[in-house]
């Protein structure tokens, strides 16, 4: 039987959801630019939006777009990028900017845990990008010659990272799962979540492309 989860939304619903999401976030923590973002060690907000700017500028380009003039505002930057790849993504069929939606979902959640804001009980975007990361975790465990792993959550919903037959079972709250999929768990956490075996041969896996458990806990 298929294992039961969401349907991910196509990534021109999920990318400007997210921009919307963020606005609305600092809309209410106004002054908040310069302040830091522990799981992005060396940034601060604005560092945070420039980056989402960045990116998204970069895919415009590759969908044969043209970047707007950079606004001086970071948000409004990636606003005004945005809202020129949203109708390019439409036309690419929804699945080409996967990752980049991925990304930008994944920052929201720092955000919030940097400005005490708690994670939203769901999103349009949170399928899509935990389908993403979960082929992260995936290649790694198979780079990395592990027998696969069933993950969880505690609402029934089943992936699994790897090829073969899973040899054990990782079950995890929904965000906690995502977030430790995008290296904000510490290797602490991610023993502490339901297994159904030893955790240790899987958690070198979790650290992949650009992810890496952090030293501490991470929010």
């Amino acid at each position: 039987m298929t294992p039961s989860r969401t349907v991910p939304a196509p990534d021109f619903v999920g990318y400007p959801a997210v921009r919307r999401g963020i606005r609305t976030l600092l809309d209410a923590h106004p002054g908040a630019l310069a302040r830091p973002v522990p799981a992005c060690p060396e940034w601060t907000v604005a560092d945070l939006l420039g980056h989402l700017a960045e990116i998204a500028e970069r895919v415009l380009v590759r969908h044969g777009g043209t970047p707007p003039e950079p606004a001086a505002d970071p948000l409004d930057r990636w606003d005004a990028a945005g809202a020129l790849l949203d109708p390019l993504l439409a036309g690419a069929g929804g699945r080409s900017g996967e990752i980049m939606v991925m990304d930008a979902y994944t920052h929201e959640l720092d955000l919030r845990a940097a400005l005490g804001v708690p994670p939203p009980r769901t999103h349009v975007a949170a399928a899509a990008s935990v389908d993403v990361l979960v082929r992260g975790l995936s290649g790694s465990i198979v780079r990395l010659g592990l027998p696969a792993l069933r993950l969880r959550t505690t609402d029934g919903e089943e992936w699994l990272a790897g090829e073969g037959r899973p040899a054990a079972t990782l079950t995890a709250p929904a965000h906690d799962l995502c977030r430790a999929l995008a290296g904000r768990r510490s290797h602490a956490q991610l023993a502490a979540f339901d297994w159904s075996g030893p955790p240790e041969p899987w958690l070198p896996a979790f650290s992949w492309g650009p992810f890496s458990p952090p030293p501490h806990p991470g929010a």
